[in-house]
């Protein structure tokens, strides 16, 4: 009793040896190898190679982040932000009259670093 899928083909078929892909030596190589590997656990963590240099990758950031900034004024302001953004005025305004009414030396001794006495 033969297997049916053995009983499509012509004898002659089964008989050749099934053709295998050539090792490429250049390939196979141990530094080409390790390459891969790092390679490999680099693209796992990220850490790819990058293809711009770091001063055309900086410019482009600043660029995006000015047209970001651009898109961000264009928008109208939400009522949040706009209450917040009063809140934040009126503190700083009370702060700068609180400075203003504090005498001289006071403020030349909060902006002075503390410095412990040694002995």
């Amino acid at each position: 009793n033969v297997h049916p899928s053995y009983q499509i083909g012509t004898r002659d078929e089964y008989d050749l040896i099934k053709p295998q892909k050539l090792i490429n030596p250049i390939l196979a190589t141990v530094q080409r190898r390790a390459l891969h590997q790092e390679l490999l656990f680099c693209h796992r963590r990220g850490m790819l190679p990058r293809k711009k240099p770091e001063l055309q990758r900086v410019l482009e950031s600043k660029n995006r982040e000015q047209l970001k900034k651009m898109e961000l004024s264009l928008q109208p302001r939400s009522d949040l932000e706009v209450k917040l953004r009063r809140r934040h005025q009126r503190i700083q305004h009370k702060w700068r009259e609180d400075l203003k009414n504090v005498p001289e030396f006071v403020r030349v001794r909060q902006s002075l670093k503390h410095v412990p006495h040694s002995s």
